[in-house]
């Protein structure tokens, strides 16, 4: 994903269905600079962590 395309996800009041390795996760905050973003799962807020943009993958709302 690029820093763009994640900096509107984490800014939006609207949820999108962003992925990383299979998990469906939240963007909390992305860090222009290093090209990470600090995400957590949806069904584990406590377990936050930093990982890279290119990691994450944004899913289509239309697939099931």
């Amino acid at each position: 994903m690029n820093v763009q395309r994640a900096q509107e996800i984490a800014s939006s009041p609207v949820m999108a269905n962003v992925l990383l390795d299979g998990t469906p996760i939240y963007i909390q905050h992305v860090d222009e600079q290093s090209e990470t973003a600090r995400i957590y799962p949806l069904d584990n807020p406590e377990a936050e962590r930093e990982v890279p943009l290119y990691s994450l993958e944004e899913q289509d709302h239309f697939l099931g």
